[in-house]
């Protein structure tokens, strides 16, 4: 700990407009071990707050949330780092992972004790890792998405395109019960999809790699996917759009998310440009997931 300042805590905290607090909630977690959010009544500026053991490195923070900011259209907030004396973090962190439920899956942290639900697809995630706890919208979104093509649809070969924690593989591993190859460009997230595979018992389905984007040999080389889940942001999807049409195979569906609804008609005209089709889409507090399907009109 820097300054032998032991057991302190870096705080860190932007203000940003209340549509963008989720996703800077989600962008803080890759640097802290918990983050949380919150405004003053009547307020559109949201105080976004995170903790970490390390002293952070502002410039990388400072610069990738210019990034963030940039590519979904928001102005870069500044920020605020501070030493904080410790508290009981472990119990804070478990407080602010409540179980979730989407419809046929039930999000919990792996500190969940009570019963689960009967008739639902649990998917645990360990608490210990505070990003893609299934309580984001975007996250939502696709859960949403797979429950409704679960009723009507059976796949072979899905690929999560930015699995994160491997949530969206967990939930397809256990809906179809066959194998999911999972992808992320962070070290970090690779490993803890494996951890969180692990921990749901579908370590033998689900098997994850480093990649940016499609380009990993073991997605290139191996023929075509009729599920592909990219849970990521809508910049990065347009620039993905083509790869995701040759990775798909002919009558496959897609499911996108990490979409700003005033983003929606340029995602499905970037799409249709590339053979995908809108089937499908759902709103959730500002953010939209989208369903496609290759060489389908659309229907939605």
């Amino acid at each position: 700990m820097s300054f032998g300042n032991r057991g302190f805590l870096w705080q860190i905290v932007c203000k940003v407009p209340a549509e963008a607090a989720d996703l800077f909630e989600e962008y803080l977690r890759q640097f802290c071990f918990t983050v949380s959010s919150s405004a003053k009544v009547d307020s559109n500026i949201w105080s976004v707050e995170g903790f970490s053991e390390a002293e952070p490195d502002r410039e990388i923070i400072e610069r990738g949330a210019r990034a963030l900011a940039n590519d979904t259209g928001f102005e870069a907030p500044s920020f605020l780092y501070d030493l904080q004396p410790p508290i009981n973090w472990l119990a804070e962190n478990l407080a602010s992972f409540p179980p979730i439920r989407w419809e046929r899956y039930f999000v919990h942290g792996s500190h969940y004790e009570d019963a689960i639900p009967s008739g639902v697809t649990p998917l645990v995630l360990n608490a210990g890792t505070a990003f893609g706890s299934g309580e984001h919208p975007t996250t939502g979104g696709c859960l949403l998405a797979l429950d409704r093509l679960a009723r009507h649809k059976q796949f072979k070969r899905p690929l999560d395109v930015g699995c994160g924690s491997g949530i969206l593989s967990i939930a397809a591993a256990k809906t179809w019960n066959v194998p999911v190859l999972a992808a992320d460009i962070d070290p970090e997230s690779v490993l803890v999809t494996k951890a969180n595979a692990k921990l749901n018992q579908v370590d033998d389905l689900i098997q994850s790699v480093c990649s940016d984007g499609y380009k990993h040999r073991r997605i290139s080389t191996s023929g075509s996917y009729d599920l592909i889940t990219a849970n990521i942001l809508a910049r990065p999807l347009a620039k993905l759009a083509k790869d995701l049409s040759h990775a798909l195979a002919k009558g496959g569906t897609a499911v996108i998310s990490g979409i700003i609804e005033r983003d929606i008609p340029w995602m499905v005209r970037v799409h249709r440009m590339t053979g995908l089709h809108l089937v499908e889409k759902t709103a959730l507090k500002g953010w939209a997931t989208l369903v496609l399907e290759k060489g389908n009109a659309s229907r939605a």
